[in-house]
């Protein structure tokens, strides 16, 4: 089992990231990189394969130990061979959204079964074990008059699957808060625009 964040724990079945499993992140970069920061700052090694815009410093103040990430930003027309030889040797193996065809996935995610490694794709995934999705956000830190920085963005992640993930669940979350995830309390109305994550 490899670990997350408190606050993203009770989302996943076995309250962390079994090795061999298959997860898809929809709708945010940022919860994926969240579903890295404890796992790679207790010393397991992460490779996102097939996302040129993944920005380093925003995995950083998630709490991703970029000193045990690598990246492959394009693999081109080796993504099926290359991704099989990164799962032989990487704790946490995250693919970009639309690379793998059907038949393509399935071989991918026995390989990470039969490798103990977990795959993560940031889109949909066909046969992953766990879905977590953003429904909602929103940013903090402007006044009522547009003036003031960003600070953070409350989302509202929901996760189902197959199996143990099966009942549907949602919380929550802020990122970042004080550089890590934290569980954050949605006002009963919400009087600011809400978008996608």
């Amino acid at each position: 089992m490899l670990p997350v964040s408190p606050a993203l724990s009770g989302l996943l079945p076995a309250a962390g990231l079994r090795r061999g499993s298959t997860v898809s992140v929809l709708g945010s970069t940022s919860l994926m990189l969240a579903l890295l920061a404890a796992a790679t700052a207790g010393g397991a090694w992460a490779v996102a394969v097939g996302l040129p815009a993944l920005g380093v410093v925003a995995a950083a103040e998630l709490g991703v130990e970029v000193g045990r990430l690598a990246l492959v930003p394009r693999p081109g027309a080796e993504f099926p061979a290359v991704t099989a030889a990164l799962l032989d040797g990487f704790d946490l193996v995250v693919v970009g959204p639309g690379l793998a065809r059907p038949d393509v996935a399935r071989r991918l995610s026995a390989r990470a079964r039969n490798r103990g490694s977990v795959l993560l794709s940031l889109g949909s995934w066909p046969g992953a074990e766990v879905e977590l999705s953003c429904r909602r956000s929103r940013w903090t830190g402007l006044t009522g008059d547009g003036a003031g920085y960003l600070r953070a963005r409350e989302v509202e992640v929901r996760t189902g699957g197959r199996g143990a993930a099966a009942r549907p669940m949602s919380a929550s979350l802020r990122f970042p808060s004080e550089g890590e995830v934290r569980k954050a309390d949605f006002p009963a109305a919400v009087t600011t625009r809400w978008g996608t994550a």
